[in-house]
């Protein structure tokens, strides 16, 4: 078990530790349909030029730009060309074709004239009322992606237009950082998950929910083992059997200094835990360590048991570190704005920092607004529900209105 005495130490500090003790993930090659969140393991190198011919940008009509200089003019129609049509259509001297946006450029033809421009009296004739020049409305070949350029670099995170350029330049497999799997589990016989009336000294469970939606809003895959009994066998196998089929485990309650709990008995046995307490608020304890299953040492999240401060370190530590191990670099945690309080944010000096739940907003003069989003305990997660931000209120008496203060940014 851990000492019962144990140093309180700064954020910054957990948070090296616990990035210093987690890897990326062994890269994977994945359909590009499917990369779109996750970070490129090597460059992508086009073999194709996206679009692979010139083609018209416009409805409209294909001719010669020369023809149409001294408009308006009356060209003869040789045809209709759609996209996707294969026909080789050349336009000559005095001619024009009919061609719709995307549809291939024929030969002969350097420019397009908008149907907005022309009036068509018969099907053979059209009246060009608008001169144009060389390459109006036109495409090139080539114009989007050149075969040959390095079109992202590794250490990238592809978006879903990111993806859309992988498929339209036909790179159908890609190498990326995979999503992390991620077990979720919590104990505690207290907890009530089905529905059921409550006896005394029970609570329904709410971290479980919770910590689901953050960790596959991280993009990781998460695996909700659920609340498991306090029997000390049972848990044991259940961590041992999660190592072995996960990427992470991340596991609500019993972190705290005086909690004797079954997390803490097993983890302690089983796994190199670090139990840490920070000097911040809530969230103040949490725990991590390693693993081991076979070849591997598979990181532990331990979270403490209060929902906010559950939701915080997992903000906090949990998200950074998997973020590391899905190939992140860069931002790995939530971006920081320096904001104006509108109303005070009042606490008490404790040698913590604060973290203030708080609703945020641009106002009109460009500048970041927030006000607490109500009752600041680590169990009320009613009102951290109506918050988008985390005030960084540094020990003291608090912010007073006006003031300037760092908001992590959850939305």
């Amino acid at each position: 078990m851990p000492d019962t005495v144990q140093e309180v130490i700064p954020l910054s500090e957990a948070q090296q530790r616990v990035l210093d003790g987690v890897a990326p993930l062994s890269p994977v090659q994945i359909a590009c349909n499917l990369a779109a969140g996750l970070v490129l393991a090597q460059d992508v190198v086009a073999s194709e030029h996206v679009p692979p011919f010139a083609n018209t940008a416009v409805d409209g009509f294909a001719v010669r730009a020369a023809d149409v200089a001294h408009a308006p003019v009356e060209l003869r129609v040789i045809g209709t060309c759609a996209a996707g049509d294969g026909t080789e259509w050349h336009v000559g001297a005095g001619e024009a074709l009919r061609i719709m946006t995307g549809a291939p450029m024929p030969t002969g033809a350097d420019a397009v004239v908008m149907v907005e421009d022309c009036e068509q009296p018969t099907r053979e004739r059209v009246q060009v009322g608008k001169s144009v020049a060389v390459g109006a409305a036109v495409r090139p070949v080539a114009d989007d992606v050149r075969a040959g350029d390095t079109v992202f670099g590794a250490g990238s995170v592809l978006n879903a237009a990111g993806a859309g350029v992988l498929s339209s330049m036909n790179a159908r497999q890609v190498l990326v950082y995979p999503r992390a799997k991620v077990a979720l589990l919590s104990t505690g016989d207290e907890l009530v998950t089905d529905g059921s009336p409550l006896s005394r000294g029970q609570i329904r469970e709410s971290n479980l929910t919770m910590l689901e939606i953050l960790i596959a809003g991280s993009q990781c895959e998460v695996t909700n083992l659920g609340v498991i009994a306090d029997d000390e066998a049972l848990l044991e196998r259940t961590l041992r059997h999660a190592a072995s089929t996960h990427d992470a485990i991340v596991t609500s309650g019993g972190v705290s200094m005086g909690d004797f709990d079954v997390v803490k008995a097993v983890l302690s046995r089983i796994a190199d835990m670090q139990w840490m307490q920070m000097a911040v608020k809530p969230a103040k304890p949490f725990a991590f360590g390693l693993l081991s299953d076979a070849q591997r040492r598979v990181p532990v999240f331990g979270l403490p048991g209060n929902p906010v401060s559950s939701m915080i370190s997992f903000e906090l530590l949990a998200r950074p570190a998997l973020r590391k191990m899905m190939g992140h670099t860069q931002n790995l945690l939530r971006p920081t704005v320096r904001a104006v309080a509108d109303a005070p944010l009042r606490r008490k000096p404790d040698g913590k920092v604060h973290f203030m739940r708080v609703f945020a907003h641009f106002a009109d003069d460009g500048r970041l607004h927030v006000r607490d989003s109500g009752p600041q305990g680590s169990h009320q997660l009613a009102a951290t529900a109506a918050a988008n931000g985390l005030a960084l209120v540094p020990d003291g008496a608090g912010i007073d209105a006006g003031g300037s203060v760092d908001v992590l940014l959850l939305a």
